[in-house]
């Protein structure tokens, strides 16, 4: 399956050192081993027990228990990571499934890691990690996606679309009521989108691939959505700069609900909102100003649920936590300032990637 070799028989190897078998044995839902010949463990933490559901011992002199508790159909690739690692002394990761004897299944991710010296000596080391809570969660959020995707925000186009058949059937008394189920429903929608990508951001915990993206093409889209949005609002913006920065297909959704807050937290009768860009050799910072009520020193923590879990959030809601999820994953930064409208500016720096 896979071939070790050891130069120097002497070397002391690295799982009968007491302060590494002392931390590992330690750890909750973490199982290590160490190999430097085939077929055998060197070493196999006590964590191995609390994945597999077999003693530790019992792994120790027999490796095919191991792999027997590896899902039938996850098997092969795990067989291809741990021999990949062997024979390219080279790390590989694999998540799969792994069937305790009393038949639950849990969820794993098993990293393969190759230790070599400068000649024939290999040791493996895996670290294989309980993710079956994770996996779960990550489930949960795709059904409640699809529901908030898909049952909702259908739902409310249904309902939208009989409250505009209603125009020029209710007295002049009870448009004012009509337009507020409108704009109510409208807000239903909007809030589905962004809950939508709230569970995007969840789904990746933390780590996402960005690339080089369109600042001018992403601002402009928003920018002309909001103004059919919000037709009493006056949008002003000068020419945005043709810059890529480091972002990936939800930028969009950061200046949609910056637009958005500016406007449905604005008490004037005409909402202004202007949006400016600088450009340095490194980044570019984008305000959205408005003329708004402003934002008090005192909340500026609080608007964004710093500090506090974003659903929970006491702050203008999920929107703008949402907001700063995303341009932290861009390695990106946002802040509050004040600004010549008597509003807020909403600052947001992103790094250049052209």
């Amino acid at each position: 399956m896979f071939t070790f070799g050891r130069a120097d028989m002497s070397c002391r190897p690295l799982s009968q050192r007491p302060d590494f078998r002392a931390l590992f044995d330690r750890l909750d839902g973490v199982a290590l081993w160490t190999a430097s010949r085939p077929g055998e463990f060197d070493y196999v933490s006590d964590g191995v027990e609390d994945i597999w559901g077999v003693d530790a011992d019992a792994l120790r002199s027999d490796v095919s228990r191991l792999m027997d508790g590896v899902h039938s159909e996850d098997r092969d690739r795990v067989l291809q990571a741990i021999g990949g690692a062997a024979e390219d002394r080279t790390d590989a990761s694999v998540e799969h499934r792994v069937v305790r004897p009393d038949g639950a299944i849990r969820w794993v991710h098993a990293r393969i890691v190759s230790m070599s010296d400068d000649g024939d000596q290999i040791d493996l080391v895996g670290v294989t990690t309980d993710i079956t809570d994770q996996k779960r969660r990550q489930q949960e959020w795709e059904v409640l996606n699809r529901i908030v995707r898909h049952d909702i925000r259908n739902d409310m186009a249904v309902i939208l679309g009989w409250a505009e058949m209603l125009d020029g059937y209710v007295t002049p008394e009870g448009e004012e009521y009509l337009r507020k189920i409108l704009t109510s429903g409208e807000h239903v929608v909007e809030l589905t989108a962004i809950a939508r990508d709230y569970v995007e951001t969840l789904s990746t915990d933390g780590a996402v691939a960005v690339e080089p993206t369109s600042l001018r093409s992403v601002v402009e889209t928003e920018l002309s959505l909001q103004e059919e949005s919000f037709p009493r609002a006056e949008f002003q913006w000068d020419d945005l700069p043709d810059v890529a920065v480091a972002a990936n297909g939800m930028l969009g959704s950061v200046f949609r609900n910056l637009l958005a807050n500016a406007v449905r937290h604005n008490d004037h009768d005409t909402p202004t909102v202007r949006v400016r860009c600088d450009v340095s050799d490194d980044d570019v910072v984008v305000r959205v100003a408005d003329n708004g009520p402003g934002v008090p020193d005192s909340r500026t923590e609080e608007v964004f649920g710093r500090g506090q879990h974003g659903l929970d959030s006491s702050g203008t809601g999920i929107g703008l936590y949402l907001v700063e999820t995303l341009v932290d994953q861009y390695g990106g930064e946002v802040w509050i300032e004040n600004n010549d409208l008597g509003g807020a500016t909403f600052a947001v720096r992103l790094q250049r990637a052209d």
